[in-house]
C-alpha cells in the first residue's frame, strides 16, 4: 500500500515513520509530505531515503491512506483534497475532531463505528485518548457519573520548539520561548490558549472529545498542567461511577483491557511514570484507590508517552483496522 505521511518533518511524523516501520505496517512505497520550505529534503524509512514532496503531488502518486500531522489549518486545507481523490485521511490535527459529520476514533474503544464511506478520520487529542484508554472498561461496567482530570503534560505535546526551550534553559542558555514563562524547574497551568469561559482549549478537548467518543451524559471537568517532561503525559483522574466497585475487579477489568498496563505496587514503589512509559505504546494505570470522601468513587493515576499512543500509535491503529476489515 501507498502511505502518506503530511508532516513527515515534524516531531510527531517522524515518531508516525518510526511507528509503521516498527509495526510492520505494509507500506509498499512512502510519499513523505511537509510544508513548502521542506519539499526536497529526505527522509529515511525502512533503510530507504525518500524525498519530501507537496501535498498537491502526494495526491496525483494515489496512496490509499494519508496520516496527517501538520497542523489544523493544513488538515482544513488539504484533507478534504485527499479525500476527494478517494484518499482515506487518518488526521491528527484538532481541524474535524468535533465536527459531527466525521468519526472520532480509538481503536480499542469505538473502531467498530468506521466505515469504508469515512474518508477523513479524525485521531483524538492526546490526552483525551489515554484518559479514556482506561476509563471506557470502567464506564462500560460502573457507568462514569462525574470525571475530574488534572493533566500533568509534556513538553513534546508543544512540539520541537518546546523541548529546545526546555534543553537551553536547563543548559543555562537563552531560550527561544515558547511559552510565556520558563518550563524549567516550573508548571505552567496553561496548555494551549484560553477560552471565554476560563478553561484553555486543552481543557475543553478533554470534555468535549470524551462527549464524542464516550457518553454525553458524563460530567467532565478538567485542568491541563505543562510539566518540564519530555516523555510522556500524566494524568490524575477522579471518577464518580452510579453505582459501587469492588477494587480487585477494578484493578482485573483494566488488567484485561487490550492496550493498558496496570502498575499497582505502591508498597514497591510501582506505578506509573512518563520516564517508563516513554517510547511504549501502552497505557500505563496505578494508584488505583476509593475516594472516601464520595461515594462510588475512584481514585486513579494514568501515564502514556504522547507522540506515541496518544498520536502515532493511536492513527495507524486506526489505518491498520480500515486495512484488515477491507475499508481501504
Amino acid at each position: 500500500m501507498k502511505v502518506a505521511v503530511v508532516g513527515a518533518t515534524g516531531l510527531v511524523g517522524r515518531k508516525m515513520l518510526q511507528v509503521l516501520e516498527e509495526r510492520k505496517f505494509p507500506v509498499t512505497e512512502l510519499i513523505p509530505v511537509a510544508s513548502e520550505r521542506s519539499i526536497g529534503n529526505k527522509v529515511s524509512f525502512a533503510g530507504k531515503e525518500y524525498t519530501v514532496v507537496s501535498a498537491r503531488d502526494a495526491i496525483a502518486a494515489k496512496p490509499g491512506v494519508a496520516i496527517f500531522s501538520a497542523g489544523a489549518s493544513a488538515s482544513q486545507e488539504w484533507a478534504p483534497e485527499f479525500a476527494k481523490a478517494g484518499i482515506t485521511v487518518v488526521d491528527n490535527s484538532s481541524a474535524w475532531r468535533m465536527d459531527p459529520t466525521k468519526k472520532l476514533v480509538i481503536p480499542e474503544i469505538n473502531a467498530d463505528i468506521l466505515t469504508a464511506a469515512d474518508k477523513i478520520i479524525a485521531n483524538p487529542n492526546c490526552s483525551t485518548i489515554q484518559m479514556l484508554m482506561a476509563v471506557a472498561p470502567l464506564h462500560k461496567k460502573y457507568k462514569v457519573k462525574r470525571l475530574i482530570v488534572s493533566t500533568y503534560q509534556s513538553v513534546t505535546g508543544t512540539g520541537i520548539r518546546a523541548v529546545r526551550q526546555l534543553e537551553a534553559e536547563r543548559a543555562g542558555q537563552q531560550a527561544d520561548r515558547v511559552y510565556a514563562h520558563p518550563i524549567d524547574k516550573n508548571c505552567l497551568p496553561q496548555c494551549d490558549s484560553f477560552t471565554d469561559n476560563g478553561y484553555t482549549k486543552e481543557e475543553m478537548k478533554l470534555i468535549n472529545e470524551t462527549h464524542k467518543i464516550l457518553d454525553e451524559a458524563i460530567q467532565v471537568t478538567s485542568t491541563a498542567v505543562r510539566v518540564p517532561v519530555v516523555g510522556g503525559h500524566s494524568e490524575s483522574i477522579n471518577l464518580e461511577f452510579e453505582r459501587d466497585f469492588d477494587l480487585a475487579e477494578v484493578r482485573a477489568i483494566l488488567a484485561a483491557t487490550p492496550g493498558v498496563i496496570v502498575q499497582d505496587e505502591p508498597a514497591n514503589s510501582l506505578y506509573p511514570m512518563p520516564l517508563t512509559s516513554h517510547e511504549k505504546d501502552e497505557v500505563f494505570v496505578g494508584r488505583l484507590r476509593r475516594d472516601f470522601s464520595n461515594p462510588n468513587s475512584l481514585n486513579l493515576w494514568v501515564c502514556s508517552d504522547n507522540l506515541r499512543k496518544g498520536a502515532a500509535t493511536n492513527a495507524i491503529q486506526i489505518a491498520e483496522y480500515l486495512l484488515k476489515h477491507g475499508k481501504i
